[in-house]
């Protein structure tokens, strides 16, 4: 490797720190004090930069205290686009968050110390639940990407990857969210079981009530 090529090398590893040391100082700072106690300069001095250098690394509080949730949105989507290609595309989708659940290397929420916490304040304060939300819209547009892939179609054509992460991503969130109000932090795999089991289960009574519906239509249509 070149001296010229180790330099940018060695600078990039320098920035992940430091945004990394200003994400951690904003969590333990947010969980610790308040959301609403806390500013930005004072997250910069915990992290020793200045506030300069936290803007330019996050636009707000919110998104520095947040940060450690984006990798997570990144970790569903390896892991669906490494599902076999046979499955349907939800049924994808769900294995690829028990997938995720179940790594321990990814350390999902409810192995990661105070991940529970930081979903508890983010249900409480709107501009960090905001926040929250852009981040998983940010990952469901690389799911639909991968779930167009999936079945070779344009997702821009084409409804159906909208529609299968709009309904897993639904879940995971409805799981998410029953998750932290029912106070068990461990309980998060089986609220997303419970969630995704649902769902098929609404679509199934969908799909029957569909089916009678177009059977009534055939026959009043039949009927002299």
């Amino acid at each position: 490797m070149t001296p010229e090529r180790k330099i940018p090398e060695r600078r990039s590893r320098k920035a992940r720190r430091t945004r990394d040391t200003l994400a951690q100082a904003a969590f333990e700072l947010v969980l610790d004090r308040g959301l609403r106690n806390v500013t930005v300069e004072e997250i910069a001095e915990a992290a020793d930069v200045d506030r300069r250098t936290f803007s330019r690394y996050f636009p707000s509080k919110e998104a520095a205290a947040l940060d450690s949730l984006r990798g997570d949105g990144d970790r569903i989507n390896a892991a669906l686009r490494a599902r076999p290609a046979p499955e349907p595309p939800l049924l994808a989708y769900r294995r690829a968050v028990l997938d995720w659940l179940a790594d321990p290397e990814a350390e999902a929420w409810h192995r990661r110390p105070r991940i529970f916490e930081l979903l508890v304040v983010a249900e409480e304060e709107p501009t960090l639940y905001a926040v929250f939300h852009h981040i998983r819209v940010d990952a469901q547009e690389d799911s639909i990407a991968i779930v167009a892939d999936r079945l070779g179609v344009d997702s821009r054509q084409d409804i159906r990857p909208a529609v299968t992460v709009a309904a897993g991503a639904g879940a995971l969130l409805a799981a998410q969210a029953a998750w932290v109000r029912g106070g068990r932090p461990d309980a998060l795999p089986e609220r997303v079981v419970e969630a995704f089991d649902a769902l098929a289960e609404t679509a199934k009574e969908a799909r029957a009530a569909g089916a009678e519906a177009t059977e009534a239509a055939a026959e009043t249509e039949a009927t002299p």
